[in-house]
């Protein structure tokens, strides 16, 4: 599938993305194995759940011979920095819709500036429109605006996007018992169960947002929508939010830092940190039996 002649496979994304293994003696301790899923390594633009979640909503909206891209997104969202870099590379415009008063974004922080440095357009909505960003008015409204283009959800998260991401599952069939995921809006989360083994492998998702119970309404929602009913065993934990989104603590910040020290491997603090806090936890905590294999998705 091409848009402004140039394939998507141009963009040349390293796939399967590595799996690593790593030696932590709090999790030993405990006899049990880490492993690191490198879905950060997939493309230097779009790592990670990005590329998996955007792949095949690009080739609908090529296939649909669209040119604009439209989307949704907090100030600090990567989602918006993806889609501005995937619009870069395919040809496509992009206009990103952002949670909150423009002044209080200016400056701009380094996720929306790079958005604006690769051309996309940003748009500002008070928190109380950006709510209704779901409604059929507020869609009609923004077309009205913006014209004929290609709506990509918050997080780009819907069904094309957990089919995508159920690839993610597929690569870590036999690898691991249990794999642990980061969750925004849920929809890496439902591609990554649908993808593994369900008599087999189990997922634990780490909401990065306080009071995160909520996705689980939306994480089966996308999973009917995209495999026509719940797929694989999955679950949320909600404690490890640490005050909520792009929100940290001591704590988290203390954990981030000893795990790159260790082990080399700078944290993203929004999502991958709290994922693998909230793993460590739930080590100490009894919750993985001797002999398990852990894998964690760095998703970039």
């Amino acid at each position: 599938m091409t848009t402004a002649g140039l394939p998507i496979d141009a963009l040349r994304p390293r796939l399967p993305s590595p799996l690593t293994g790593i030696t932590d003696e709090r999790l030993t301790r405990h006899g049990i194995q880490l492993l690191l899923k490198r879905d950060d390594l997939i493309h230097p633009d779009l790592p990670g759940n990005k590329w998996r979640k955007l792949r095949l909503n690009l080739e609908a909206a090529a296939a649909a011979g669209h040119d604009t891209l439209l989307t949704f997104g907090g100030a600090y969202s990567n989602h918006l920095r993806a889609t501005a870099a995937a619009g870069r590379l395919l040809g496509f415009a992009t206009i990103g819709v952002v949670r909150g008063d423009e002044l209080a974004q200016r400056p701009l922080n380094p996720s929306l500036a790079r958005a604006a440095a690769d051309g996309m357009r940003l748009e500002f909505a008070d928190r109380s429109t950006y709510r209704r960003k779901a409604e059929p008015e507020v869609i009609e409204h923004l077309r009205e605006r913006f014209g004929r283009c290609y709506l990509v959800p918050e997080g780009g998260s819907n069904a094309l996007a957990a089919r995508g991401c159920a690839d993610l599952g597929r690569e870590l069939r036999g690898a691991a018992d249990v794999v642990a995921v980061a969750c925004g809006t849920g929809g890496t989360l439902a591609g990554l169960a649908a993808g593994l083994a369900p008599a087999t492998q189990s997922v634990i998702g780490f909401p990065v947002l306080k009071g995160g119970g909520f996705l689980n309404a939306g994480i089966q929602q996308l999973q009917e929508a995209a495999f026509g009913g719940r797929r694989g065993q999955w679950r949320l934990d909600e404690r490890f939010h640490h005050g909520g989104y792009a929100r940290t603590s001591p704590g988290l910040d203390a954990f981030a830092e000893d795990f790159a020290d260790r082990h080399g491997l700078v944290l993203d603090r929004v999502y991958v940190a709290k994922m693998l806090y909230g793993l460590f936890a739930l080590a100490d905590e009894g919750a993985f039996s001797p002999g398990t294999r852990l894998a964690a998705v760095v998703t970039g």
